[in-house]
């Protein structure tokens, strides 16, 4: 299942028998705080609920499925799910990956605060969809503009669910205004360890899954997880010595699963200048065209000819495969932070775009207007060859599309991913814009400082205002992309900001065409 070289192979497995002899599993297990020796284990210990989630999930299952019996009685066909991060790629991952089953209803997830893409969320909603909004905190920007929007749109409290922390501002508000349901969950769960409670099992009941099935798969996995913990002991001793960029490779039809552990791992570890850089949708690609930094994860599908480096594990081709993929890569993600000496839990450097962006917003409340982006150049004026021209391992280049997703921009933009990362020889990641922002966005900060990027924007064809907001939509994801380039600007890292125009895809194609990637993406 883990193949590295020979010499990198002798440290890991040293480093394994270290880690036997404390014992890591029976600790780990046991919810012991101080295994992650380097951080505050008040901090930890606060952030470890998700290690015994699942018998306490099991006992709740009941109250799930009256839930969805409950959604389905009423009339409902359709479930928008707002929200943002850990709140919403579980969800994302098992509509994606499985679609609707038998009885169940479809699923959209709305994570993206673009104007056209609230916009066609809003244009499918009829009086027979049900809105979920799911968010930790109760407080993050994006969720609770969602929720006023769709709820001045709805106008009926019993169209409406909540997924929330106990006590949250969010909690509080959806009981007042009389939703149809408010799931409290743990509270000592993070966001991006929280798929296999009600942020990720509500959803996926509604789909049609049996939560009881999954839930029991998860439990009879977690009985014999010892791979989970040799996984992340590898991540963590791969990422001391070099090969920090987790390069995902599954079938086309769990590529969503790619998201979702991207998430995990790169906001988990991405912190105090370490870290690994999980990179997905970009490959398979020409074996030479990957550098000596490189550790795959390949899912059912094969690596790259001569792979040096590789986990090998199972296709995600059921529902309980998926589940467990969740709590084994949740476990891993977790021992590699204690390789690295890293609190796995936080996300120190997250804030930090929040305040550059409430900063842009407090401007339009005070002008009406945003600030001018002298910085923004036109994609035609572009040349990627030329102006990366220097970029060569250790460095990577992150596509940040702040854009509205539709099937043919995903095409180009993942062209355009494979393109740079041939070309230039280096692990190139794509994320749609503010998504990445709880995601990677906490490794392009807190993490090494290799990265470079580019930053998409285009112009929306529509625009709506946000109810209680001076703020229209459009004006919400312009300040959230200002915000996050000054952020990553302010860590002396290098930015290019490209204007798309009306036509992102038609742009995307233009810059890819000022691409001559030596190599290119295989058949395969």
């Amino acid at each position: 299942m883990i193949q590295l070289p020979a010499p990198l192979y002798a440290v890991y497995h040293s480093k394994w028998e270290s880690l036997q002899s404390l014992p890591l599993a029976e600790r780990f297990w046991a919810k012991d705080a101080t295994l992650w020796a380097n951080s505050d284990p008040v901090a930890v210990a606060s952030m470890l609920g998700w290690v015994d989630v699942l018998p306490k999930m099991l006992a709740r299952v009941a109250e799930i499925t009256e839930f969805v019996e409950d959604v389905r009685s009423a009339g409902f066909d359709r479930v928008v799910l707002a929200g943002m991060g850990g709140s919403s790629l579980a969800p994302y991952v098992f509509a994606q990956a499985f679609g609707v089953q038998p009885g169940g209803l479809p699923l959209t997830v709305l994570d993206s605060t673009h104007p056209d893409t609230v916009r066609a969320v809003r244009e499918i909603a009829t009086d027979r969809t049900l809105f979920i909004v799911a968010s930790k905190s109760g407080s993050t920007a994006e969720p609770t503009a969602f929720d006023r929007y769709f709820f001045e749109f709805a106008a009926d409290p019993s169209r409406f669910v909540a997924i929330t922390d106990p006590g949250s501002p969010f909690a509080q508000s959806a009981e007042a205004r009389g939703f149809r349901k408010v799931f409290l969950n743990y509270a000592e769960i993070g966001g991006r360890y929280s798929a296999l409670s009600f942020f990720g099992l509500v959803p996926a009941a509604l789909l049609g899954h049996d939560v009881a099935a999954l839930i029991t798969a998860a439990m009879v996995y977690a009985t014999d997880a010892e791979d989970a913990f040799r996984i992340g002991t590898a991540l963590g001793v791969a990422a001391q010595h070099g090969r920090d960029k987790l390069t995902l490779l599954t079938a086309p039809e769990t590529a969503s699963f790619g998201l979702w552990l991207e998430q995990l791992v790169a906001e988990s570890t991405g912190k105090q200048g370490v870290g690994i850089f999980p990179v997905a949708g970009e490959g398979p690609l020409a074996s030479d065209a990957y550098g000596d930094d490189r550790l795959f994860a390949t899912f059912g599908v094969p690596a790259p000819d001569a792979a040096p480096a590789t986990i090998t594990l199972s296709a995600i081709d059921s529902a309980p495969a998926l589940v467990r993929e969740f709590l084994r890569w949740e476990i891993a993600t977790a021992v590699s932070g204690i390789v690295l000496g890293i609190n796995p839990f936080d996300q120190p450097n997250v804030q930090e775009s929040k305040d550059v962006t409430k900063a842009v917003l407090a401007q339009v409340d005070a002008t009406g207007t945003l600030p001018a982006e002298p910085d923004l150049l036109a994609a035609e004026a572009i040349d990627l060859a030329a102006a990366l021209s220097d970029v060569a391992p250790p460095a990577y280049l992150a596509l940040q599309a702040y854009l509205h997703e539709t099937p043919e921009l995903n095409s180009a933009l993942a062209e355009l991913q494979a393109a740079l990362a041939a070309h230039f020889r280096v692990a190139t990641s794509c994320g749609y814009g503010p998504r990445f922002l709880h995601s990677t966005g906490q490794y392009h900060k807190g993490g090494p400082k290799h990265g470079v990027f580019l930053q998409l924007v285009d112009d929306p064809q529509t625009d709506d205002a946000i109810p209680g907001q001076s703020a229209t939509w459009r004006q919400f994801v312009r300040a959230q992309a200002i915000g996050d380039a000054e952020a990553l600007r302010t860590k002396g890292l290098r930015v290019i900001r490209i204007s798309l125009g009306s036509d992102p895809a038609a742009a995307v194609r233009s810059l890819l065409s000022r691409v001559s990637p030596e190599t290119s993406r295989t058949d395969s």
